[in-house]
Protein backbone atom coordinates (compact mmCIF):
# COMPACT_ATOMS: atom_id res chain seq x y z
CA UNK A 1 0.00 0.00 0.00
CA UNK A 2 1.15 3.49 -1.37
CA UNK A 3 1.12 6.16 1.44
CA UNK A 4 0.80 9.89 2.19
CA UNK A 5 4.25 9.79 3.50
CA UNK A 6 5.63 7.46 0.50
CA UNK A 7 4.88 9.98 -1.91
CA UNK A 8 5.05 13.57 0.29
CA UNK A 9 7.66 15.84 -0.44
CA UNK A 10 9.75 15.67 3.08
CA UNK A 11 11.07 18.62 4.87
CA UNK A 12 7.91 21.29 4.28
CA UNK A 13 8.11 24.33 7.10
CA UNK A 14 5.44 26.03 8.44
CA UNK A 15 5.30 30.40 8.56
CA UNK A 16 4.09 31.23 11.60
CA UNK A 17 0.40 33.69 11.54
CA UNK A 18 2.63 36.31 13.03
CA UNK A 19 4.79 36.52 10.04
CA UNK A 20 4.86 39.19 7.59
CA UNK A 21 4.01 38.24 3.76
CA UNK A 22 7.28 39.57 2.93
CA UNK A 23 8.58 37.20 5.47
CA UNK A 24 6.64 34.54 3.79
CA UNK A 25 8.04 34.83 0.38
CA UNK A 26 11.46 34.77 1.45
CA UNK A 27 11.05 31.81 2.58
CA UNK A 28 9.27 30.24 -0.22
CA UNK A 29 12.42 31.78 -2.21
CA UNK A 30 14.87 29.84 0.22
CA UNK A 31 12.66 26.39 0.31
CA UNK A 32 12.11 26.92 -3.51
CA UNK A 33 8.13 26.36 -2.94
CA UNK A 34 4.93 27.92 -3.88
CA UNK A 35 3.13 27.27 -0.47
CA UNK A 36 3.67 27.56 2.99
CA UNK A 37 1.45 25.94 5.52
CA UNK A 38 0.23 28.44 8.20
CA UNK A 39 0.76 27.35 12.16
CA UNK A 40 -1.00 28.99 14.81
CA UNK A 41 1.27 29.67 18.16
CA UNK A 42 0.81 25.57 19.41
CA UNK A 43 2.16 24.84 15.75
CA UNK A 44 -1.41 23.45 14.65
CA UNK A 45 -2.34 24.16 11.13
CA UNK A 46 -4.59 27.10 10.50
CA UNK A 47 -4.12 27.61 6.49
CA UNK A 48 -2.08 27.66 3.84
CA UNK A 49 -0.28 30.10 1.87
CA UNK A 50 0.42 30.57 -1.69
CA UNK A 51 2.66 32.75 -3.49
CA UNK A 52 -0.23 33.78 -5.22
CA UNK A 53 -2.49 34.49 -2.58
CA UNK A 54 0.46 36.91 -1.76
CA UNK A 55 0.41 38.53 -4.80
CA UNK A 56 -3.27 38.66 -5.65
CA UNK A 57 -5.05 38.80 -1.81
CA UNK A 58 -2.09 41.47 -0.84
CA UNK A 59 0.18 42.99 -3.21
CA UNK A 60 -2.74 43.46 -6.22
CA UNK A 61 -5.07 45.32 -3.30
CA UNK A 62 -2.24 48.04 -2.47
CA UNK A 63 -1.44 46.68 0.55
CA UNK A 64 2.28 46.42 1.67
CA UNK A 65 3.76 42.86 2.20
CA UNK A 66 5.44 43.89 5.23
CA UNK A 67 2.20 44.95 7.23
CA UNK A 68 -0.02 41.86 6.71
CA UNK A 69 0.79 38.42 7.90
CA UNK A 70 -0.01 35.29 6.78
CA UNK A 71 -2.51 34.67 9.33
CA UNK A 72 -4.54 37.66 7.76
CA UNK A 73 -4.66 35.33 4.75
CA UNK A 74 -5.71 32.37 6.41
CA UNK A 75 -9.40 31.13 5.07
CA UNK A 76 -11.54 28.67 5.52
CA UNK A 77 -10.86 24.78 6.92
CA UNK A 78 -7.52 23.93 6.34
CA UNK A 79 -7.28 20.21 5.05
CA UNK A 80 -3.82 17.67 5.80
CA UNK A 81 -3.54 14.17 5.83
CA UNK A 82 -1.88 11.86 8.29
CA UNK A 83 0.96 10.32 7.24
CA UNK A 84 -0.25 6.74 7.27
CA UNK A 85 -3.03 7.49 4.80
CA UNK A 86 -3.16 5.70 1.50
CA UNK A 87 -3.13 7.19 -2.02
CA UNK A 88 -6.84 6.41 -2.25
CA UNK A 89 -7.47 8.59 0.85
CA UNK A 90 -5.23 11.35 -0.71
CA UNK A 91 -6.66 11.95 -3.93
CA UNK A 92 -10.23 11.78 -2.11
CA UNK A 93 -9.04 14.87 0.32
CA UNK A 94 -7.40 16.84 -2.65
CA UNK A 95 -10.29 16.00 -4.93
CA UNK A 96 -13.05 16.44 -2.98
CA UNK A 97 -12.00 19.82 -1.26
CA UNK A 98 -10.73 20.86 -4.89
CA UNK A 99 -6.99 21.38 -3.54
CA UNK A 100 -3.33 21.34 -5.16
CA UNK A 101 -1.27 21.26 -1.98
CA UNK A 102 -1.78 19.20 0.96
CA UNK A 103 -0.32 19.44 4.54
CA UNK A 104 1.20 15.84 5.95
CA UNK A 105 0.83 15.08 9.55
CA UNK A 106 2.11 12.35 12.18
CA UNK A 107 1.78 12.51 15.43
CA UNK A 108 0.86 16.18 14.97
CA UNK A 109 3.62 17.18 13.53
CA UNK A 110 3.95 18.41 10.00
CA UNK A 111 6.50 16.12 8.61
CA UNK A 112 5.71 17.07 4.91
CA UNK A 113 3.19 18.30 1.95
CA UNK A 114 2.21 16.80 -1.22
CA UNK A 115 1.75 18.88 -4.33
CA UNK A 116 0.76 18.20 -8.18
CA UNK A 117 4.24 17.40 -8.82
CA UNK A 118 4.45 14.77 -6.31
CA UNK A 119 0.88 12.75 -7.49
CA UNK A 120 2.64 12.87 -10.88
CA UNK A 121 5.57 10.91 -10.05
CA UNK A 122 3.42 7.84 -8.26
CA UNK A 123 0.31 8.26 -9.73
CA UNK A 124 -0.93 6.58 -13.63
CA UNK A 125 -1.91 8.40 -16.48
CA UNK A 126 -5.49 7.38 -15.64
CA UNK A 127 -5.24 8.24 -12.28
CA UNK A 128 -3.52 11.59 -12.72
CA UNK A 129 -5.99 12.50 -15.88
CA UNK A 130 -9.04 11.55 -13.42
CA UNK A 131 -7.96 13.89 -10.56
CA UNK A 132 -6.90 16.89 -12.61
CA UNK A 133 -10.73 16.40 -13.81
CA UNK A 134 -11.95 17.05 -10.66
CA UNK A 135 -9.56 19.23 -8.69
CA UNK A 136 -9.73 21.99 -12.29
CA UNK A 137 -13.26 21.19 -13.00
CA UNK A 138 -15.60 24.41 -12.68
CA UNK A 139 -18.44 23.98 -10.92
Amino acid sequence: MTTAADIMHSGARWIPAHETLDRAAQLMRELNVGALPISDEQERLCGILTDRDIVVGCVAMGHDPAQVTAGDMAQGTPRWIDASADIGEVLHEMQDHQIRRLPVIKDKKLVGMISEADLATHLSDDQIAAWVESVYAKN
